[in-house]
């Protein structure tokens, strides 16, 4: 019996070495290209040389009752995600870790944060600003934005491929809940997906951000 119990253990062991394996494997391929890979398609498919899709032009309003558009993030690097206010289960974590992004680029102005509410007709701008309040949160480095829900969810699900339930059920009444982080270059390419409440992803795509920087 013991003996089984010995074998199980090494088992486990050895599966989760190939899974590291495997995952470093992938992070290499990324890191060891000259660029990052660009993404066109809600199933993030890599393509290594430039595609179609940017995000698509958006119109929303801050915290601070500001309007906030793609011009706001010209010629900057960013890392968009969806929340909510009264969110009690992944949203905390997932403002959490922005706020770490926020802290680590304080002094970069070419990096910038973005989150949109996808409970609109909750979140005023109100709402926002006292959310901002509550968590920290640098109105010139990161803007909480609301606004019109259905442009809301269009830029969600069309533009940076968020919603992952939308792509199997197509029902354009479903609550939209990701844990991605995406980010997004200086020319408005998708550039990673990220899981926004795992600290390794959080790491990995902080060091694709480096490989990004050095982009002409």
């Amino acid at each position: 019996m013991k003996s089984i119990f010995i074998i199980g253990i090494f088992a486990i062991c050895f599966a989760c070495n190939q899974k590291k394996s495997s995952e470093s494997k992938i992070e290499d391929i990324q890191v060891s290209a000259t660029n990052l890979p660009y993404f066109e398609s809600p199933d993030f498919t890599p393509k290594w040389e430039k595609v179609k899709h940017k995000i698509p032009d958006f119109s929303f309003i801050n915290q601070n009752g500001i309007n906030i558009t793609n011009a706001t993030y010209k010629g900057k690097i960013y890392i968009a995600d969806f929340f909510f206010t009264t969110c009690p289960g992944i949203c905390p974590k997932l403002t959490k870790n922005m706020n770490i992004l926020q802290e680590l680029y304080k002094e970069n102005d070419d990096i910038l944060l973005l989150s949109h509410s996808v409970m609109p007709w909750v979140d005023s701008v109100d709402k926002l600003e006292t959310y901002a309040l509550n968590n920290n949160v640098d109105s010139k480095k990161w803007n909480l934005v609301t606004g019109d829900k259905d442009q809301l969810y269009a830029i969600a699900r069309n533009g940076y491929f968020a919603d992952e339930d939308f792509k199997k059920t197509l029902d354009e009444s479903e609550f939209i809940h990701t844990e991605n982080f995406i980010l997004v270059d200086k020319e408005g390419y998708i550039r990673g997906v990220y899981n926004g409440t795992i600290e390794l992803d959080l790491q990995r795509l902080i060091r694709h951000i480096k490989l990004l920087e050095k982009e002409v």
